[in-house]
């Protein structure tokens, strides 16, 4: 998977939790999860692609990884919690999963490459 993939793929992610926040309780724990869910979701790809060196782009990965991984948990709470389930809210727990799994591998990679 190249940047340009990568990048629709994380934007799509993040259009797709918006589009499901939006069926959310209309509660405080509807508001309070979707406001954090999408926040996490936008996890800013894009701004690593724009890294000025090495270390910054190091940096920026990690802080993608972790929003990825926090997607993950704001997902599997939304589904445990009942606010929203079924093929939808467990393709997005998938694909949290496959994000932070690609991420943590670029991080993984990318520190091995700086140590040198």
């Amino acid at each position: 998977m190249d940047r340009q993939e990568l990048q629709s793929r994380t934007k799509k992610f993040h259009v797709d939790v918006i589009k499901l926040c939006e069926d959310f309780p209309r509660n405080a724990a509807g508001f309070e999860t979707a406001k954090q869910l999408i926040r996490s979701a936008g996890s800013n790809y894009r701004a690593s692609v724009r890294a000025k060196s090495p270390a910054d782009f190091l940096y920026k990965i990690e802080v993608v990884l972790e929003e990825a991984d926090e997607s993950h948990y704001w997902l599997e709470v939304v589904n445990d919690a009942g606010l929203s389930q079924g093929p939808e809210v467990n393709r997005l727990i998938k694909e949290a999963n496959e994000l932070t799994a690609i991420f943590a591998a670029t991080d993984k990679t990318n520190k091995s490459k700086i140590k040198r």
